[in-house]
């Protein structure tokens, strides 16, 4: 869904309320794509300050399906989304948001993509790591079993490859 804010740049610190569906049904992030399970409308706010700058305010709240960084469950990753920022258009087009040197990429024109914008606050929230729980085992290394239904019974034993000349050592004395 787009928005048009050619309307707010005329209206001179005159706040202008909008809502908008997000229309995305999965979210693409370093060649994954995540579902989207929960999603709430977006609702905007802007006000503009001069001929060219346009301070916009957006909240919403979704959920996304991603898998355990351990063991490959499914997990529901809430992203609380409220955004503050004056975006300034410049006289060659590209819209900037203000003490930011980077373009913004979901704005074209005047025209705002609310799925793209709701795409880049997910990459700033996106989590570095997500685990089903704090405590998960994860897969077990020799046979792959998932190892928070139970344990395999494997040797996962790692020995360090530093000591195997104290090792085979310990093995010619015992012949």
């Amino acid at each position: 869904m787009r928005i048009s804010l050619s309307g707010v740049m005329n209206l001179n610190s005159e706040s202008r309320e909008f809502t908008a569906d997000v229309e995305a049904e999965s979210f693409a992030y370093m060649g994954e794509s995540y579902p989207v399970a929960k999603k709430e409308p977006v609702r905007f706010s802007a006000v503009s300050d001069t001929a060219k700058t346009v301070r916009i305010k957006a909240q919403t709240k979704l959920e996304l399906t991603v898998p355990c960084d351990r063991c490959l469950e499914p997990v529901s990753v809430p992203f609380d989304i409220d955004t503050d920022y004056v975006l300034t258009w410049e006289d060659d087009g590209t819209v900037r948001i203000r003490d930011d040197e980077e373009p913004v990429n979901y704005i074209d024109g005047y025209e705002l993509d609310v799925d793209a914008f709701i795409s880049e606050e997910i990459m700033i929230g996106f989590p570095m790591k997500v685990l089903c729980t704090e405590d998960c085992k994860g897969f077990c290394s020799v046979c792959g079993a998932n190892l928070n239904r139970g344990e395999c019974g494997c040797d996962r034993t790692v020995l360090d490859p530093r000591m195997s000349i104290i090792r085979d050592l310990f093995r010619q004395k015992e012949v």
